[in-house]
C-alpha cells in the first residue's frame, strides 16, 4: 500500500510544497510534492525529460504490459459512442478481442482497462503502420474527424500516472525501461515531462491549472 506522510512544509512563491515519505512496503523513499490547485505534483514532472521517439520504440507502450490501458468510469460511454466509427479502422484480431471480452474489462487489480488481444498481447485498439509501429485506432478516428474523443486520458498522459487521494490527485512520473529512447530524446531536446504533456494536462486539469504549473516551473528554475 502507498502511504504518504508529510515530513516538511516549505513555501515556493504562492505554492505549498510538501516533503513526503512515500512508503512502499517495506522500504521508504523521500520525494517532494508541490500542491497546484487540487493536485499534488511530483518534482520529477519538472526535472525529468521526455519526448516520444516512435522510430526507436515502435509504440511499445501499446503492446507491452500485463493489461490494457486504464480507463476512468466516465470514459466508458465515450468509448461506446466512438466504437462504431473506430471499428472499421481496427485489425481483425482487435475486433475479435472486443467481441469476446467487450469494450473494456476488469484486470487482476480490479481496474477498468481496454481489452488485450489474447491474454498477454497488445491493446485491442492497436493498429500498425507500414513501418510496424503501433498506433491507436481510437486516435486515428479522432484525427480523421470521425469522433470527438481522442483516447483514454491514461494513454494521453503517459508517462504521467494519476492517483486519486482523499483530497488531492497525485501527479507522478512513471518509469518504464521501454521508454528509454523517449528519455534520451527529451534530454537532448531539453523538454521537461510536463511540457511534452501540455495538451493532455490541459485536457485533464484545464488551462488555468497548466498556467499555474508553468509558473511553479519558472519559480523553481530561478531559485536554482
Amino acid at each position: 500500500m502507498l502511504c504518504l506522510r508529510p515530513q516538511k512544509i516549505l513555501w515556493l512563491s504562492s505554492h505549498l510544497v510538501w516533503h513526503f515519505s512515500r512508503c512502499l512496503n517495506p522500504k521508504c523513499t523521500f520525494e517532494t510534492m508541490i500542491i497546484v490547485g487540487d493536485a499534488l505534483v511530483s518534482e520529477e514532472v519538472f526535472d525529468e525529460h521526455f519526448v516520444c521517439d516512435l522510430s526507436a520504440c515502435k509504440g511499445a507502450c501499446c503492446v507491452e504490459g500485463d493489461s490494457g490501458a486504464p480507463m476512468n468510469r466516465d470514459e466508458l460511454p465515450l468509448l461506446e459512442a466512438a466504437y462504431p466509427f473506430v471499428r472499421p479502422l481496427m485489425r481483425e484480431e482487435g475486433i475479435r478481442a472486443v467481441e469476446e471480452k467487450g469494450l473494456y474489462e476488469v484486470d487482476r487489480d480490479g481496474d477498468l482497462v481496454t481489452p488485450l488481444v489474447g491474454d498477454h498481447g497488445e491493446c485491442a485498439f492497436v493498429i500498425f503502420d507500414t513501418n510496424g509501429t503501433a498506433k491507436c485506432a481510437l486516435e486515428k478516428a479522432y484525427l480523421e474527424g470521425l469522433t470527438t474523443w481522442k483516447k483514454p486520458i491514461s494513454c494521453h498522459l503517459y508517462p504521467i500516472r494519476l492517483a486519486k487521494l482523499t483530497d488531492f490527485t497525485a501527479v507522478n512520473y512513471h518509469r518504464w525501461p521501454i521508454c528509454a529512447p523517449a528519455c534520451e530524446c527529451g534530454s537532448k531536446l531539453k523538454v521537461p515531462v510536463f511540457k511534452f504533456l501540455r495538451e493532455p494536462l490541459i485536457r485533464q486539469f484545464g488551462q488555468a491549472w497548466y498556467s499555474e504549473l508553468e509558473t511553479v516551473y519558472e519559480v523553481r528554475k530561478s531559485a536554482v
